[in-house]
């Protein structure tokens, strides 16, 4: 699913997509952990990585998973569409509290997580990769959506 389709049905649902932000809160919680989880390392009781499935699982397979908050599939199944476009080194000079993504408009959005086709590289929770928003489809890519 493209950035945009993803986009769309966070408003027609009366929500959006997260910002990077709230993302890595949900994923992260309050204490810094590496994995939704904790900081035990990754494993198949907990993500789909590593294509050991070799495809997207349903929503929930993992509940020993979690976040923190009680968010499921955070790390590996799908990279997920937030809202901010991608700058590298954007965070570097943001606020420290709730930060903003840039401003500037480009080609590219960020996505988090990880996939069911990464290594455990990309799964912690402060891992960042961004794509083309205007992708094509892909059984690697989602969203989920947030209220504010």
């Amino acid at each position: 699913m493209n950035w945009y389709a993803a986009s769309q049905y966070c408003e027609w649902a009366g929500l959006g997509l997260p910002t990077e932000a709230q993302w890595e809160k949900a994923a992260r919680g309050t204490d810094e952990r590496i994995f939704p989880w904790g900081n035990a390392p990754v494993d198949s009781t907990r993500a789909n990585y590593r294509n050991y499935v070799g495809e997207p699982t349903s929503v929930g397979a993992y509940p020993s998973g979690a976040s923190p908050y009680g968010v499921l599939d955070m790390a590996g199944n799908v990279e997920e569409w937030v809202f901010d476009w991608f700058e590298s080194g954007h965070y570097y000079s943001s606020d420290l509290v709730d930060p903003t993504g840039p401003s500037l408009v480009g080609d590219e959005k960020v996505t988090r997580g990880g996939s069911f086709r990464d290594g455990p590289a990309a799964l912690p929770t402060f891992i960042r990769a961004h794509m083309m928003f205007r992708a094509a489809s892909s059984n690697y890519i989602g969203f989920r959506c947030a209220r504010n």
